[in-house]
């Protein structure tokens, strides 16, 4: 299986386009870093790949077919900004519920104590909400998790920390990695090949 953007292009209101006939894909069980510096296009070809957003030409793929627009997503989109995914008013057990039943084992995996869930967002550290954000996403049915900046306002320690969850997860379940970062370094360290989001855009 690969997810896959096909001579994409898109342009936000009053502004230029920002991705004009793009061609992209990654594979099923592939870790890919999509660097490049800030406002070149990195996150809208994320949010692009996740369905959030849709092309204004081309399309974008899964194994093939058109992405579903109902039910839960088999991509799966975790944010710099975790709060941005969550629904302030729920409790955490409410919210996670609307995607899935983890069992204790998987959140004791992810680091996430079982009293969090009785807890609303504003009650956590910003760690603690984004581990909370990747045990969401890492659903049953995601075959594909796109990581944009996802560790970028959290101190080292806890970076490492929720690397090493992603990746044992990643690895043992063959998903498709896309990681969104600045980072040469992390991008090194966590994937299989590197991609410079200006030489897709080049001419």
């Amino acid at each position: 299986m690969h997810l896959s953007a096909q001579n994409v292009s898109f342009g936000y209101r009053r502004e230029r386009r920002v991705l004009n006939g793009l061609d992209f894909c990654i594979r099923a069980g592939e870790r890919v870093a999509l660097t490049g510096p800030s406002g070149c296009g990195k996150s809208t070809l994320s949010q692009l790949l996740a369905g959030y957003l849709r092309p204004q030409s081309g399309q974008v793929t899964l194994g093939g077919d058109a992405l579903p627009h109902a039910g839960y997503s088999p991509v799966q989109l975790i944010y710099q900004h975790p709060e941005r995914a969550i629904n302030p008013r729920w409790r955490l057990r409410r919210t996670l519920h609307e995607s899935w039943h983890p069992d204790a084992q998987f959140l004791d995996t992810m680091g996430i104590a079982p009293e969090w869930l009785e807890r609303y967002p504003v009650e956590l550290s910003g760690g603690e909400i984004q581990r909370f954000c990747i045990a969401r996403a890492l659903a049953p049915q995601t075959r594909f998790l796109i990581a944009d900046e996802m560790t970028t306002m959290l101190d080292m320690v806890t970076q490492a920390q929720i690397w090493e969850c992603v990746l044992e997860q990643v690895t043992a379940r063959g998903l498709g990695l896309l990681v969104v970062t600045h980072s040469e370094g992390l991008a090194r360290r966590t994937c299989d090949r590197v991609v410079d989001f200006r030489e897709l855009t080049a001419g």
